[in-house]
């Protein structure tokens, strides 16, 4: 355990490093990027709060003995109302939900074609760039739906991109010096599509209450998730529905930027 009292550590990178259980008193966090972070059961008290942006998956926040978490899911549900599409209860939610993705989805890909494939690969904001979402969600797609529920040891392309934190253990392709085209990777990408449809249109009450059956092994995920195949699938849908708005939202910016150079 290290005590830091008075320093300067301004500019400082944490990376893999734990600081659970850790106190911070009169610190400043200003200007602090927090990205892919375990903040379960943070209590923070007498703190100046300001121009604050949160984005992630949000659960029994309360602010000033308030919990707002319901407030905020609501206004964003009113919001986006296609949003709550994304939570189905039965299997006909879950087609409906997945035609309505792979609808919008062709939409974001014909706005992507519009752009010079370079910019393709351009990171807005440190965030991934086009090609390396479609990558993120192919690799999303097989884990959840060819590894979880197909059980299928080693589902994974070697273009398939994990999330930034993923473990080095679990045998994941991680290639972040790869520049596929567009085309290569929609390619891929049809081919996990067409398995999420498969598993969408097989579905039937007692199968979306099954717990998934990946392999017993070292993999990513392991039966110890003890999800159901709705929570499962759910997981695919919401990547595929947050992704798209990230990407729609950088692609916005990109096609800007591209207005003003020309």
């Amino acid at each position: 355990m290290a005590d830091f009292g008075r320093e300067d550590l301004s500019g400082s990178t944490f990376d893999w490093t734990d600081l659970s259980r850790s106190t911070f008193r009169a610190a400043s966090l200003s200007d602090v990027t927090i990205r892919g972070t375990d903040l379960h059961r943070v209590k923070m008290t007498g703190v100046e709060l300001y121009d604050v942006d949160i984005s992630g998956d949000i659960n029994g926040l309360r602010i000033n003995g308030v919990d707002v978490t319901r407030f905020v899911a609501d206004e964003v549900d009113r919001r986006e109302p296609e949003r709550a599409l994304m939570r189905p209860e039965d299997p006909a939610g879950f087609v409906a939900a997945w035609s309505l993705l792979e609808a919008r989805w062709d939409e974001t890909v014909d706005r992507a074609r519009r752009l010079d494939e370079d910019l393709l690969h351009e990171r807005v904001d440190g965030e991934w760039s086009f090609i390396e979402t479609l990558r993120h969600l192919n690799f999303a797609t097989a884990a959840w739906i060819r590894r979880a529920i197909d059980g299928e040891p080693d589902p994974y392309h070697r273009l398939d991109k994990p999330w930034d934190e993923a473990p080095d253990d679990k045998g994941f392709p991680n290639d972040a010096d790869a520049r596929p085209s567009l085309e290569e990777i929609l390619d891929l990408r049809r081919g996990r599509q067409a398995d999420v449809r498969r598993v969408i249109s097989g579905l039937t009450p007692e199968r979306l209450a099954e717990p998934f059956s990946p392999p017993d092994d070292d993999g990513w995920p392991t039966p110890s998730y003890e999800l159901s195949v709705k929570e499962a699938i759910g997981i695919v849908l919401n990547e595929e529905y947050l992704h798209r708005q990230y990407a729609e939202r950088d692609l916005a910016i990109l096609e800007s930027g591209a207005s003003n150079s020309g």
